[in-house]
């Protein structure tokens, strides 16, 4: 992480629980809402992220990895907390009562022979690969997977799960036809009592209402940016990451003159620069030289010349009465007096040829962060 003084990512906390409400009004009265905070709440800090959403209602919880989860037990996080890449070992599912996706029969008894020692019930979460192609065991296995988990002691089957590849994009067909195998893998099942389904991810949750089975697991939409372009993207979701820094060093420099490591940029005319003090070691990635803008006093300024690991240089030039020390506005919107712009996770994620995951993730976890 970043110790610059200079550049802080804000949070708001009150643009997060918006979102939450809203999508929970999506996801309708009869759908729980799992909120993904994994790793790192997507660069927005696991833990005040999780207490906002607990306050505001949210009782399911997404981490990867159960030292995520033992973060939020001993930060008195009450509710379900699913540990969705599982965990080779239980004693932390035990002492702190983590929920683990399951999806190898070894690792399952595993599970079983430590409750049994510790004489708890750990429920687990089944995981099925309906097409994505990665953690899951095949449709063809659930009903054997089933039995083995309802025969083993200490363990119980609390919940079963699938994820679509596809459901941010054109191809719904697909989207849809995975979901009818998970339905008709489920419609085997005799187990006779409730166990939480659920496939649908932030694309799923907006496109396809007909794949919300009990429980949507809210993702980027959370966190104020959808996984969907155009028309499909639903109105009202707030940003609630934004990256600022501050000017350094103004300097006048004459055409010709070049800017930073090897001199791929150099001016046509007189030129005013401004040095701002951030760069790839603060998630601002080299792969955005030459394409990138910045806002300053309202108005977009260009990047010139590579970003170095601490600074990169915008070109101020057609901005008047830029002073040493102005806000810079990397991410998020800007006004100054009549001038107002913006400038998001989406467009930088453009500009990197990323997603805008990517950028919240590479920007929260390199710079400091302040909650508003």
């Amino acid at each position: 992480m970043s110790l610059s003084s200079y550049n802080s990512v804000s949070i708001n906390l009150t643009a997060l629980r918006h979102n939450f409400q809203l999508v929970k009004k999506m996801a309708g009265p009869d759908t729980t809402v799992l909120t993904m905070v994994k790793s790192d709440a997507y660069g927005h800090g696991l833990v005040p992220v999780a207490e906002s959403l607990s306050a505001a209602g949210a009782g399911y919880f997404g981490v990867a990895s159960p030292e995520e989860g033992v973060s939020l037990r001993r930060a008195g996080l009450k509710g379900t907390i699913l540990v969705l890449l599982g965990s080779v070992e239980a004693e932390p599912l035990i002492d702190y009562n983590l929920t683990p996706v399951v999806f190898e029969l070894e690792n399952i008894r595993a599970l079983s022979a430590a409750a049994v020692r510790r004489a708890v019930q750990i429920g687990v979460h089944l995981k099925m690969d309906v097409g994505m192609g990665r953690l899951g065991i095949m449709p063809a296995e659930l009903c054997a997977y089933v039995r083995e988990i309802e025969s083993l002691p200490g363990v119980y089957l609390d919940g079963i799960m699938a994820h679509f590849p596809l459901a941010d994009t054109e191809r719904q067909g697909i989207t849809r036809a995975q979901d009818e195998l998970f339905r008709r893998e489920l419609d085997k099942l005799s187990i006779g009592r409730r166990v939480m389904c659920h496939i649908a991810n932030s694309a799923a949750l907006i496109r396809f209402a007909d794949t919300h089975h009990d429980m949507v697991r809210l993702g980027i939409a959370l966190y104020g940016y959808s996984p969907l372009a155009g028309p499909l993207k639903p109105a009202g979701l707030e940003a609630v990451m934004s990256l600022r820094s501050r000017v350094i060093q103004l300097k006048d420099v004459p055409a010709g003159y070049g800017i930073s490591y090897g001199h791929i940029f150099k001016t046509k005319v007189p030129s005013r620069l401004a040095v701002l003090p951030l760069g790839y070691a603060d998630g601002y990635l080299r792969s955005l030289s030459g394409r990138a803008s910045v806002l300053i006093r309202g108005r977009r300024a260009p990047v010139r010349g590579r970003i170095c690991m601490n600074a990169c240089v915008a070109d101020v030039t057609e901005i008047p009465g830029v002073e040493n020390g102005d806000e810079v506005v990397i991410m998020g919107r800007q006004q100054w007096g009549a001038a107002e712009d913006e400038i998001t996770a989406d467009e930088i994620a453009s500009w990197m040829g990323t997603i805008n995951y990517e950028v919240l993730c590479l920007f929260g976890s390199n710079n400091k962060r302040r909650y508003i």
